[in-house]
């Protein structure tokens, strides 16, 4: 949650050690120590994200491409100003190309999943890939503008747009 409301540089190690209760100190992280623990944070964030469709997966019945979106769209709703995603906050602040492909293969995974549940509610392979591929880059886009904004507006109507294309 750190590198999701902070950024991943707004977070010091301080944080992460005040939030895992380590009273070590801080010369206990080395710099290694330091990529292994946004490594984990990265693990973290892309297991909430895969979650949040979870029940979709596991009912076993056929989901429409509008109730993936609107799974999608809720989740992001509530956290689009109180955090953005901490994933991006990786992709986008560091320096360090592994934990860029590290983030690279998270946003792949999430829009594989999302893909092969609207494929198996209904969608051909390539539409299930696009719109996959639209709803999760759109919704991270429009969670960035809303911050940045400070208004909820351009994360609404991505949402609206993309309810109306799944619909469609």
């Amino acid at each position: 949650m750190l590198l999701a409301t902070k950024g991943l540089e707004g977070t010091s190690f301080a944080d992460v050690l005040a939030v895992t209760g380590d009273h070590g100190g801080r010369s206990t992280i080395t710099s290694p120590r330091q990529g292994e623990l946004v490594h984990a944070a990265l693990d973290l964030a892309s297991e909430r994200g895969l979650a949040r469709w979870r029940p979709a997966a596991a009912s076993r019945r056929r989901w429409s491409s509008h109730a993936i979106s609107t799974c999608g769209a809720a989740f992001w709703t509530v956290r689009s100003l109180t955090a953005g995603c901490a994933v991006l906050a990786v992709t986008v602040a560091a320096d360090d190309a592994g934990l860029r492909d590290h983030a690279g293969e998270i946003f792949r995974t999430w829009t594989a999943h999302v893909s092969t549940l609207l494929h198996d509610g209904g969608l051909e392979p390539t539409r299930a890939t696009q719109l996959s591929t639209l709803l999760v880059t759109a919704v991270e886009g429009a969670m960035a503008v809303s911050r940045a904004q400070r208004s909820r507006e351009p994360f609404d109507r991505v949402a609206e747009t993309l309810l109306q294309l799944a619909k469609g």
